[in-house]
C-alpha cells in the first residue's frame, strides 16, 4: 500500500541545523545593502522600521528573543568610535609640530587652515562622485567614469583613514611658504608698508613653483590608484579620493597663508606707529 493513501505529506522550510552559543539558540538572517548605501545606514532605517512595528503592536517579539545586527555593521561602529578619538589627536599632534617648527601660534593657525581647506576639498569631491553628472563623458571611446569607477562613496573607515593621511600632507604648501615668508621678513627690513608687502610677494613668487610641484606630484601619484580594479581596490580608491580631492583644494594656500601674513605684519605695524 502506497505510504500517501494513509498520510498527507507538508513541506514545511526549517533550519538546516540548531545553532547555540552560550547555552543560547540563535539563528542568523543574512542581507547585504543595495548599492550606494552604507551598511550604517541600511541598519540604521532596519532598525528604526523594527521598533515602529513593535511599537505599533504589528509585530510580537516573543519572551526570551533577543535580536542584535551584527558583521559589517558592527565592525564599522566599533571603527567609527576609534576614529573619533584618532582624528583629533592627530590633528592635536600636526598642530603641535607645526608650532614646535614656527613657535608662533598665528603662523601655525595660517599653516593649520590647509588642514581645513583640504578636508572641506575631500567632501566636496565625494560628494562629485555621487553625482551621476561629474565626469560623464568620453575621451577617445573611453568613458571617464568608468575609467576612474565614479560611483557613489559612503563614508567608510578606508575614507576616513585618507583623511587622516591628507591631515599629514595638506599642510606641505603652507609650511614651505610660511617658512619662506619667516625668512624673508628676518632678510628685509619689513619697517613700512611697502617693505611688507614687497617681502610678501618675493616669498610668494620664490615659493609658489615649489609649492605647485610638491601638489602636483602628490596628485599625480595618485591618480593611477583611481583607475585600479584588481583585488583591495575597493579599499584603495575610498583612500585616495579625499587626498586628491583635499590637495587639489588647498592650493588655495598658496594664496591664504601670504594674505593672511602680510595682513598680521600690517596690523603689528600700524600698533607700532599709533
Amino acid at each position: 500500500m502506497p505510504l500517501s493513501q494513509i498520510i498527507d505529506f507538508e513541506y514545511v522550510r526549517e533550519a538546516q541545523a540548531i545553532k547555540s552559543e552560550e547555552t543560547f539558540l540563535v539563528g542568523y538572517v543574512l542581507f547585504d545593502k543595495r548599492d550606494g548605501f552604507s551598511e550604517v545606514t541600511v541598519i540604521n532605517d532596519a532598525q528604526k522600521t523594527i521598533n515602529d512595528k513593535i511599537d505599533s503592536g504589528e509585530l510580537n517579539v516573543p519572551s526570551g528573543v533577543s535580536y542584535k545586527f551584527s558583521g559589517n555593521y558592527e565592525n564599522q561602529v566599533r571603527a567609527e568610535k576609534r576614529l573619533s578619538i584618532i582624528v583629533p589627536i592627530v590633528l592635536v599632534i600636526v598642530f603641535l609640530i607645526l608650532y614646535f617648527q614656527f613657535k608662533s601660534v598665528s603662523t601655525s593657525l595660517m599653516v593649520f587652515t590647509g588642514i581645513a581647506i583640504a578636508f572641506s576639498g575631500g567632501f566636496i569631491v565625494l560628494w562629485l562622485y555621487g553625482q551621476h553628472w561629474f565626469a560623464d563623458f568620453s575621451l577617445f571611446g573611453t568613458n571617464f567614469r568608468d575609467l576612474f569607477q565614479i560611483h557613489t562613496i559612503n563614508l567608510s573607515v578606508a575614507v576616513w583613514v585618507g583623511f587622516i593621511a591628507l591631515f599629514g600632507i595638506a599642510t606641505d604648501n603652507g609650511v614651505l611658504i610660511a617658512t619662506y615668508l619667516d625668512q624673508s621678513f628676518k632678510r628685509n627690513k619689513t619697517k613700512s608698508l611697502e617693505a611688507i608687502r614687497f617681502a610678501t610677494v618675493e616669498a610668494g613668487q620664490r615659493r609658489i613653483k615649489p609649492a605647485v610641484m610638491t601638489s602636483a606630484t602628490t596628485i599625480i601619484a595618485l591618480l593611477p590608484i583611481l583607475t585600479s580594479a584588481g583585488r583591495g581596490s575597493d579599499i584603495m580608491i575610498p583612500m585616495a579620493i579625499p587626498s586628491i580631492g583635499g590637495m587639489v583644494f588647498a592650493t588655495i594656500t598658496f594664496f591664504i597663508v601670504p594674505v593672511i601674513y602680510c595682513w598680521r605684519e600690517e596690523r603689528k605695524l600700524s600698533k607700532t606707529q599709533l
